[in-house]
């Protein structure tokens, strides 16, 4: 085996592995998304997989900072965050800030 393959194997082993945070954005995410899906991947566009509107995302923000007791984001914070995957990359930055 690789060095790489090994990094990959462990990579795969520690995503396999679903920490309370994703799982909670998770349901967050899937609990307020306007077109709600089966399986809610990573990979999901907020807006074209999901049905979140400028309005709905607004809501969203919201509830994360309210349910995980985070300060207030700033709208350059949110730039670019278009999937719940990056979603969830934001709410675990903002918990690691916070500590």
């Amino acid at each position: 085996m690789s060095t790489e393959n090994a990094v990959t194997g462990a990579e795969n082993a520690v995503a396999g592995a679903e920490s309370p945070v994703a799982e909670r954005v998770r349901q967050i995410v899937g609990g307020m998304a306007p077109r709600p899906v089966a399986e809610l991947g990573d990979e999901l566009r907020l807006i074209e997989d999901l049905g979140f509107d400028s309005l709905r995302l607004m809501e969203l923000t919201v509830v994360l900072e309210r349910g995980f007791d985070l300060p207030r984001y700033r709208p350059e914070q949110l730039m670019g965050v278009l999937r719940v995957g990056q979603v969830i990359d934001l709410v675990n930055r903002t918990l690691e800030v916070s500590a």
